[in-house]
């Protein structure tokens, strides 16, 4: 059998960092096992789904990395749900209801108030010919629920372990609403099965919808796929993470300028007993992906170690890794020298362009002894500049001026560069170059 996942996202919004875990190990799943990644919209809330979050969701996988092997429309498979819902029909395990959404509010709470579980009760069963036709006289539609076998329902859970439901608990889920249109139950089953999907892999809030789809894979004559349900993300104090992160979108995230990368190391490791570190390539992550490492902890997304994280990430990139990087970013000139000056002083890729401007764009300088740098600027030695340009410079200024520590270097470091502080002047200065150094420290921008 070939491992085969599938991601399947609704695209009635922007995907945040919970569905990004989820979309992850899925995908590292795969391509830990040799098997196939499937994206499939899931897109028959017509009124919902949009064509910008379509694409939202498929720039999103992009930028992470995340490549698919078949992307699918359900909304394209309606026809297949339908004839998927003839065949319960047939077997008699899909029945009509006509109770409003109001009946069944008052229903469950009655149960409830009588220390019943709100199990649907199956009144819809029960009606008798004329019930029927008063309620199609009202012109009121019908929807249609799946009749489960009240039998126990077991899996192994590749996370959660031993699990099993017996049917008798559960109610009889809605699979057609009253408008004709189907739930997200039915062509989830109906495209597992003809995708041939080999595990579900998704949050722990659906693991109650494990047995009913259970029944179903098995009503309509399909392998029942194995199931892994994962905790679900909080914020770094257990919140949720709407409150903590606004919408925690990855577009976000990206126009933060947080690289992929730091996400991926983060949300790979999240609820795994493996320490959280920075990985360069998804490949490192697909070499490490196990499922005995998944506990049931609470698993918190903390921003401030995302942040940690991708600088992290910045300082140990080589040039090779960057290069395409910076390319994206706008700085297809900047070459080895520049990223390894300024490569331990970002905290995130789009930093790199302020130090590029630093050194190639006209600046105007900050002078606070006007006197004094420009002595520093007739002292300057002449071309060709390397790393120790900055001690010549230094150690001649010193000698000129008497100046030591922070009353030579911080005039200096704010003419040159226009900052109190960022990465170091013998790297910076041969970047800068002499006429642009000399013309700074004379307080000319340059």
């Amino acid at each position: 059998m070939t491992v085969t996942l599938r991601f399947a996202p609704s695209p009635t919004g922007l995907l945040h960092v919970g569905n990004a875990r989820v979309a992850l190990i899925n995908w590292l799943f795969a391509r830990a096992t040799g098997g196939r990644f499937i994206l499939r919209l899931d897109d028959t809330d017509l009124e919902r789904s949009r064509p910008e979050f379509v694409d939202a969701i498929i720039q999103d996988l992009g930028w992470l990395g995340l490549a698919w092997d078949r992307k699918e429309f359900q909304s394209l498979r309606l026809e297949r749900y339908a004839a998927a819902a003839e065949t319960l029909k047939a077997q008699g395990r899909l029945y009509r209801a006509w109770e409003t959404a109001e009946e069944l509010d008052y229903k469950r709470k009655r149960q409830m108030a009588r220390g019943l579980p709100p199990v649907y009760d199956r009144s819809a069963l029960k009606l008798g010919p004329d019930d029927i036709k008063r309620f199609e006289d009202e012109g009121r539609p019908p929807h249609w629920r799946f009749k489960l076998d009240h039998v126990d329902v077991h899996w192994d859970d590749l996370v959660r372990g031993p699990c099993h439901y017996h049917g008798a608990n559960l109610s009889d889920p809605v699979l057609i609403r009253g408008d004709g249109s189907f739930l997200y139950t039915l062509p989830s089953v109906v495209d597992d099965i003809e995708f041939g999907v080999s595990h579900i892999v998704r949050g722990e809030d659906h693991v109650t919808n494990s047995a009913p789809q259970i029944q179903l894979f098995q009503a309509l004559g399909g392998t029942v796929p194995g199931f892994a349900h994962l905790p679900l993300l909080t914020g770094a104090g257990g919140e949720g993470l709407s409150k903590r992160l606004g919408s925690g979108s990855l577009r976000d995230l990206r126009d933060q300028g947080i690289d992929p990368m730091a996400l991926n190391s983060l949300l790979a490791k999240l609820g795994t007993s493996d320490a959280i570190e920075v990985r360069h390539a998804l490949d490192e992550l697909v070499t490490e992906f196990a499922w005995e490492k998944f506990g049931r902890a609470t698993p918190k997304f903390d921003a401030a170690e995302l942040e940690r994280l991708d600088a992290r990430l910045m300082h140990t990139l080589s040039f090779t890794e960057a290069r395409a990087k910076l390319t994206q970013a706008g700085l297809a000139e900047a070459d080895e020298t520049f990223w390894l000056a300024v490569r331990a002083n970002l905290s995130h890729l789009g930093e790199a362009a302020l130090w590029w401007a630093i050194c190639r764009a006209p600046l105007t300088p900050v002078i606070e002894d006007a006197d004094f740098t420009a002595q520093a600027a007739a002292l300057l030695p002449p071309e060709p500049w390397s790393l120790d340009t900055w001690g010549l410079l230094t150690d001649a200024v010193k000698q000129a001026s008497g100046r030591k520590g922070k009353a030579l270097f911080h005039p200096l470091r704010l003419a040159l560069t226009g900052r109190e502080n960022g990465p170091e002047l013998k790297s910076l200065l041969p970047l800068i170059g002499r006429a642009r150094a000399e013309r700074r420290l004379r307080g000319e921008t340059a």
